[in-house]
């Protein structure tokens, strides 16, 4: 009895690796696409594996990569959120203007309640007033866009306090050799972030609801989903996110520029596409997100580091990203 309940162990074992190729296997092409470019990139380019670039690439990565968050969990519900780099732009400039007559507390606060507050007003649209998200958010865009140029008089906000720089700045000396090796706050922020949206997205009750929600939609509302909740809770997330990452930008360059966040919503798409989240909802994940923001950072920092014009790095990204809807679709298909 013993031997014979042992045996089906090995097969057990084999149906979970199955199972986890399955669920993954977009993102494993992704991975190893982005392997073999930082491959290409480290015999073509003698700077690519220094660790000042590669420092570059991190923090290239950080603030799209934390955007790209908040839209994965909206295009999983089969939307689309346009308007990011205006969210940015306009919470980081109103937040600005209140750090400066309160504090810098005061400024963080104002700027995170801004952006979650435009993210609950695309919410509220698309949800419950059942209009299209590109058209929703497109227009949130142009007015935020607008609202900052008008509240900011076209004039960037400058001499940041220290406090508020630390944001972007800000290091944790980590003993792992002689001197130590610093690691920027935003590094462990921007994977704190990943860590607790996957574990949202595949451990939680609202993660399936998500997924369910934009795999089919009026199935979700049948079986008792809140539907307009948890849609407008997408666009709530990517709206605070925004606003994270705003703070992130802000504390780096230490100004605040009206033109802080623009083209993170075409920036932030692709990371997503490029990591395997079907743009018709219901399949993806932050694994493949994080790819895919990673994938776009290397492709740009490899084609700067080779000087190759800036007129012809679109048209790669571009190109990256229609490849990797074709594989997308490919695999999702031979996996149904």
């Amino acid at each position: 009895m013993t031997a014979a309940a042992t045996v089906p162990a090995p097969r057990v074992a084999r149906n979970r690796g199955t199972r986890f190729w399955e669920e993954y296997r977009v993102e494993f092409a992704m991975l190893g696409a982005l392997v073999l470019l930082s491959l290409v990139l480290t015999f073509a380019a003698d700077n690519f594996l220094t660790e000042r670039n590669l420092r570059n690439v991190m923090w290239q990565s950080t603030a799209i990569g934390i955007v790209a968050i908040g839209q994965t969990l909206v295009i999983l519900t089969a939307g689309i959120d346009l308007s990011v780099g205006g969210m940015a732009a306009v919470s980081a400039m109103v937040g600005g203007k209140a750090m400066l007559e309160t504090n810098v507390a005061t400024g963080i606060v104002v700027t995170l309640l801004v952006a979650t507050f435009i993210g609950l007003v695309n919410g509220v649209f698309v949800a419950y007033g059942k209009l299209a998200p590109f058209i929703v958010t497109l227009g949130v865009l142009s007015i935020c866009t607008s609202l900052t140029y008008v509240i900011s008089d076209q004039a960037s906000i400058t001499g940041l306090p220290d406090s508020y720089r630390q944001l972007g700045r800000g290091l944790v000396n980590l003993p792992i050799r002689d001197g130590g090796f610093a690691i920027q706050y935003y590094i462990f922020l921007f994977v704190a972030l990943y860590v607790v949206g996957h574990v949202l997205l595949t451990r939680s009750k609202p993660g399936r609801f998500i997924y369910a929600i934009g795999s089919n939609e009026e199935a979700a509302r049948l079986s008792g989903v809140d539907v307009r909740l948890y849609k407008t809770l997408a666009y709530v997330a990517s709206g605070l996110l925004c606003g994270v990452a705003a703070l992130i930008l802000s504390g780096r360059l230490g100004v605040i520029d009206p033109d802080n966040g623009s083209g993170w919503e075409l920036q932030s798409i692709a990371g997503v596409v490029i990591g395997g989240t079907s743009l018709f909802g219901g399949k993806g994940s932050l694994v493949g997100t994080v790819i895919g923001v990673f994938l776009i950072t290397v492709l740009n920092n490899g084609l700067n580091l080779l000087r190759v014009s800036s007129f012809w790095q679109g048209s790669a990204v571009g190109a990256v990203v229609i490849l990797s809807v074709l594989l997308e679709r490919v695999f999702r298909n031979r996996g149904a």
